[in-house]
């Protein structure tokens, strides 16, 4: 418990003060009636709030009575991800001649965090428009559109960035589709893993829907036909997948209203991020099916995390087990708080998710040092890595790489990794982390978020300058990669890095 009370006190956390400010204020309250609640002075509450004192234990419990919070809720507000997503819009060459601090922008999140997010809207309209007219221009210069109709997206942000800040802030677990799921499983009468035939079965006699299996090569994995009610599925897809997307129908026939209320509730807007948003439920749905929360959670904590045992006993693939285990955040029976990021073999993030504190881009890639990355050099093998960011935050990841789409001979497939990782705080809990040491710093990994907002300047991987350093290029001298040098200076008149 002292090592918790330690960890609590506000010094560590610089974002305490400002959260403290910000709950203040929304519930109406001045510095003199807070301070008066906790038994302290006005101006002495003033320094907490712009952390230049410490919040003790004690005060973090008065805290937590007033405001009608969790302790821990209070103490481990982390902003990292927005700021981490906030950074990165400020990599954008519009802002290159503006001189804004680390400190400037931290303050900006932590204090205005609804803002935050309006400005990465706005970003993402912007980026969104310019891509629109940039193809456009391409297309007008081509002379491609014989018909004269060019379709232009509304410049809004991408349907996926939508949906993923949607299930980011659902903190990717939805009660009412667990329930669903125990219903579904209720009606089939089972207890156990579900099979392939199970499902078959239930589509027939619940929704009176047939499943069939197409006698030719199609493109695509399955295709639902209201007029016939035939569920076809592709001869080229593996049993996983063809379990899988069985499900999926399933969610999207037995609880569509559901699904349409939770994206109603989170105010997804209509149109392709609303069907993206669909399509993101039918997932989770069928996920909650295949893998019942409370028998799963146990799973898990018994075999330690160990994938490969979870994938055996519920007969489903690598990637399906991960992302489930992203989903157990029931407040009463949680699991570990992981991040999840699927990449392509171009470094593109095309699924991401975070609970564990590490912040994942939101557009382009991340740091070429993380394991996400090496694990296509060692296909279908397991990496383990403990690393640490700039700031001293600490992480266990594991990655592997994996194979979707067709089987069979001349099948096109692509290639993804897998990342998924949690604190190094419950790093011990994952079967993966035996042997590794967690506690010495110098024995593990040194990564950043993304190029353009890490403060590592001695990196040799590093493929762009930082947005916030001034940097000058010697020609009479060469780092290990252009933009890493330890001549530089790393900071420009303040101690948090400036550009």
């Amino acid at each position: 418990m002292a090592k918790q009370a330690s960890s609590l006190k506000g010094g560590g956390n610089p974002k305490l003060g400002a959260k403290i400010r910000r709950l203040r204020r929304d519930h109406g309250k001045t510095q003199a009636q807070l301070a008066e609640q906790l038994g302290v002075s006005a101006s002495y509450l003033n320094l907490i709030e712009h952390n230049h004192r410490k919040v003790t234990v004690d005060m973090l419990l008065r805290l937590s009575e007033i405001f009608d919070l969790e302790m821990k809720d209070l103490a481990e507000g982390d902003e990292s991800q927005l700021l981490a997503d906030v950074m990165a819009v400020l990599g954008d060459d519009l802002f290159e001649e503006l001189d804004l601090t680390n400190t400037d922008v931290r303050d900006f999140v932590s204090t205005s965090p609804q803002v935050a997010k309006a400005m990465l809207l706005v970003h993402d309209a912007l980026r969104s428009t310019v891509d629109d007219a940039r193809d456009l221009a391409f297309r007008l210069a081509e002379d491609d559109d014989e018909d004269g109709v060019i379709g232009i997206s509304s410049g809004q942000a991408a349907p996926a960035d939508l949906v993923s800040d949607f299930m980011q802030e659902s903190n990717n677990f939805y009660p009412d589709l667990e329930d669903e799921a125990d219903r579904i499983r209720r009606e089939i009468g089972i207890l156990g893993a579900i099979t392939f035939d199970t499902l078959i079965n239930y589509m027939k006699t619940a929704l009176d829907v047939s499943v069939v299996l197409s006698d030719q090569y199609v493109e695509f994995q399955r295709r639902y036909d209201p007029a016939t009610k035939q569920l076809i599925l592709s001869p080229r897809v593996d049993v996983h997948s063809r379990k899988f997307q069985i499900a999926h129908q399933i969610a999207l026939l037995s609880a569509g209203p559901v699904i349409d209320m939770l994206l109603m509730e989170g105010r997804v807007k209509e149109g392709e991020a609303r069907n993206l948003g669909r399509v993101a439920l039918a997932n989770y749905l069928a996920a909650a099916l295949l893998m019942p929360y409370d028998e799963f959670l146990n799973a898990a904590r018994q075999f330690r995390y160990d994938i490969e045992l979870l994938q055996h006993r519920y007969n489903v693939s690598f990637e399906q087990v991960c992302q489930r285990l992203t989903s157990l955040n029931n407040p009463d029976n949680k699991g570990i708080p992981l991040h999840f990021l699927r990449v392509d073999i171009a470094g593109n993030i095309s699924k991401r998710f975070t609970l564990s504190g590490l912040p994942i881009p939101r557009h382009g890639g991340a740091c070429s040092r993380w394991n996400v990355y090496s694990a296509f050099m060692s296909p279908d093998i397991v990496q383990a890595q403990v690393s640490y960011l700039p700031d001293g935050a600490g992480f266990f990841c594991i990655a592997r790489s994996i194979r979707k789409g067709a089987i069979g001979y001349g099948a096109q497939q692509s290639v993804f990794s897998i990342g998924l990782g949690c604190s190094l705080i419950h790093a011990h809990e994952m079967v993966y982390a035996d042997g590794l040491d967690l506690v010495n710093r110098e024995a593990g990994g040194q990564i950043g978020v993304q190029c353009k907002i890490c403060d590592r300047m001695d990196c040799g991987q590093r493929a762009f300058p930082p947005i916030h350093q001034r940097f000058r290029v010697d020609e009479n001298a060469r780092g290990m990669s252009p933009y890493a040098y330890a001549g530089w200076p790393h900071t420009h008149n303040d101690p948090g890095g400036t550009r």
